[in-house]
């Protein structure tokens, strides 16, 4: 290294700077490559839906397009008022009644599931991997755990009164570790 004046004299602190910004760069890269991937990823999905309701006679609409854009954006559980505010924000004239519509055939194609996860009305979420719920009476949190932690109880229901319970549609409540 140089200690000649006015030359550059690189600290490790700098050098730890500069290997910081390049991370910081890269990072920013990736992870706007992942945004691309997961939106691309998103319209994909939108279209196969759209697909799967064309085959079974019904139309591509553009109210149908914004709520399925809606559900694969954001993977919470959301009631159709909720749902039906961010299809309004991009277009105002689609009525409530064509949300529940819309959320019922995407219900009965499989795509959503609704579930009733305490007082309120009911969610909708993408189907995914089954799933139980556990609503905070207090804080109204929700959290998704495993079906397999339902396992026994769906088994002793079975047996005892015949009765099958379906855990993507299941929530216990109660008081969540904060509240509690």
């Amino acid at each position: 290294m140089c200690n000649a004046p006015g030359s550059m004299r690189r600290t490790a602190g700098g050098r730890l700077r500069d290997v910081l910004l390049q991370l910081d760069r890269r990072c920013v890269f990736y992870s706007e490559a992942v945004e691309k991937l997961q939106s691309a990823a998103d319209r994909r999905a939108v279209d196969d839906v759209l697909g799967r309701l064309r085959e079974r006679g019904g139309r591509a609409t553009p109210a149908r397009r914004l709520l399925l854009d809606a559900l694969f954006g954001d993977s919470a559980h959301r009631s159709a008022e909720e749902l039906a505010a961010e299809v309004r924000a991009k277009a105002p004239d689609v009525n409530i009644s064509t949300i529940y519509r819309n959320l019922d055939e995407l219900v009965r194609l499989g795509v959503v599931d609704r579930a009733h996860l305490g007082p309120g009305p009911a969610s909708y979420h993408l189907a995914s991997a089954a799933h139980g719920h556990l609503v905070c009476e207090r804080c109204e949190s929700m959290t998704e755990i495993p079906d397999e932690l339902f396992g026994d109880l769906a088994r002793a229901v079975g047996d005892r009164y015949g009765f099958a319970i379906h855990p993507r549609r299941f929530a216990l409540t109660g008081l969540c570790a904060r509240c509690g």
